[in-house]
């Protein structure tokens, strides 16, 4: 493949973690191949073993700063499989309950303070200014709510495990303990002013997709494959389901306990990205790509569940029957619908009368070799499984996150926005905003590091075929 030179967009702006994109232009300045590279590599599967097991929700709620939560239930659900135990159902229920905490801080600090600045300012406005400190110059009571939203989800997780960020809650068998009944109103009484933010980001979001209806049709809009867990009516079950697959046009392809997540799902390795890419085994690689996080879900999914969550629902099927349902742009509209969703079900869940009960942990010994535990995270479905020896201790970890299933499909969501906007040689710092804007709309979870405020450097580099630096671009 000739490729007269390389465009370098390194790190990405506005997600959590650091990776890069590269671009190569032919001899007539279009893209003929764009690449997205995680350039960061953990260990977690490795390092763990040799280790309890029961200590594994302390361990791994440590890959990640911004969803330590998923991290912690995915780990105690594996546990619960190796102790052969059912919990109790007070126990389940905040488990949920803290879940959807960590759902509304999550999508919350997405949309106002990652999102939203492509959205609020433009694509094309100044780069000093496209962050949320410029969001909070130009809409103060905007990003003052959603600080405010992020804020509650917040205080729901420290209601349960004492702290924002890494809570002591879930364990093996339960949670560590109740709810107090005064916390359970303090909660209660906050969401008023939630909803009240939820349904003006969610009328933001679709007057910019009516008035961009053109720019959404022509934005890594493709067909691929949907996952995410499902309840017995086919509605969205963010804790605990069934894993649904189905392809673009609504058909279900499998539907399965995922404790069988091997028969179905595969991993191909690239040598360009510490990042493995997993795809539906019956369609092979790279034809088995498919998305999840709120773009899958929903598509997966047959209603919401709650009442004001269906009604966003259905305006947003009708909205993807206009060839639309395969925009990655389609991800911001959908994780606010998950947001009301989520904030309607820990409203149902803090007036359940069993909420503040104290039967919350049941103990035994290890019964099971084997323990697999699947949630919903924010960005999608996660994998943890685990195998031990007989005194439990961990002889293998395989750890499937959210942002790896999505992996292959934000490969061709930048290779698609590259060869839309990049042509003739034109390059503008708009241009690759929206390039860079392709991996934020998957809300890419890369390390446990998270960059809320401000912006980080970008650097672009235009090489020769022969290797000579034509030009270099700096964003401070």
């Amino acid at each position: 493949m000739d490729r007269s030179s390389k465009i370098t967009i390194n790190p990405i702006s506005r997600i959590e973690g650091h990776g890069k994109i590269t671009i190569h232009l032919d001899e007539n300045g279009d893209v003929c191949e764009s690449r997205f590279h995680v350039t960061q590599f953990r260990g977690y599967e490795r390092f763990c073993q040799g280790r309890p097991f029961e200590e594994m929700p302390v361990i791994t709620q440590r890959i990640c700063g911004i969803c330590p939560v998923s991290h912690q239930l995915a780990s105690v659900k594996a546990c619960d499989a190796i102790l052969g135990v059912d919990i109790p159902p007070t126990a389940g229920l905040l488990r949920e309950l803290l879940h959807m905490g960590q759902f509304i801080q999550s999508h919350a600090l997405h949309f106002f303070h990652l999102a939203s600045p492509d959205l609020l300012l433009g694509w094309d406005s100044d780069p000093a200014q496209r962050n949320i400190v410029g969001v909070i110059g130009e809409f103060p009571d905007l990003a003052l709510k959603g600080i405010q939203l992020r804020k509650f989800g917040q205080e729901i997780i420290k209601a349960l495990g004492g702290k924002k960020i890494h809570p002591a809650f879930a364990v093996p068998g339960g949670v560590m303990n109740p709810l107090a009944e005064d916390d359970r109103d303090n909660l209660l009484s906050g969401f008023g002013q939630a909803y009240e933010t939820i349904y003006a980001a969610l009328n933001i979001v679709k007057d910019w997709l009516g008035e961009n209806l053109e720019e959404v049709k022509r934005f890594a809009n493709f067909r691929s494959l949907y996952a995410g867990l499902v309840d017995e009516n086919g509605c969205p079950a963010l804790y605990d389901g069934k894993m649904r697959m189905r392809d673009h046009d609504g058909n279900t392809l499998a539907e399965f306990d995922p404790s069988r997540y091997l028969e179905f799902i595969a991993e191909q390795v690239e040598p360009w990205s510490y990042l493995k890419f997993p795809f539906f085994k019956p369609h092979g690689y790279p034809d088995g790509c498919y998305r999840v996080g709120p773009l899958g879900r929903l598509n997966a999914a047959d209603a919401m569940g709650t009442s004001e969550a269906q009604q966003e629902f259905e305006h947003y099927q009708q909205l993807s029957k206009n060839g639309l349902k395969g925009s990655t742009l389609l991800f911001h509209y959908t994780r606010l619908i998950e947001l009301l969703y989520c904030l309607e079900k820990a409203e149902e869940l803090l007036e359940d009368h069993l909420i503040c009960g104290h039967d919350i942990r049941i103990t035994a010994d290890p019964s099971n070799r084997e323990g697999i535990g699947v949630i919903e995270a924010p960005r999608g479905t996660l994998i943890h499984h685990y195998q031990v020896d007989k005194y439990g201790v961990l002889e293998k970890v395989n750890l499937i996150v959210a942002t790896g299933h999505n992996n292959l499909a934000m490969n061709y969501s930048v290779n698609l926005v590259a060869k839309e906007y990049i042509r003739g040689g034109e390059i503008r710092e708009g241009l690759l905003n929206r390039v860079e804007g392709a991996i934020r709309c998957y809300d890419p979870c890369l390390s446990c590091s998270t960059h809320a405020l401000g912006q980080m450097p970008l650097k672009i580099e235009i090489f020769t075929c022969a290797g000579e630096l034509l030009n270099e671009i700096r964003r401070p």
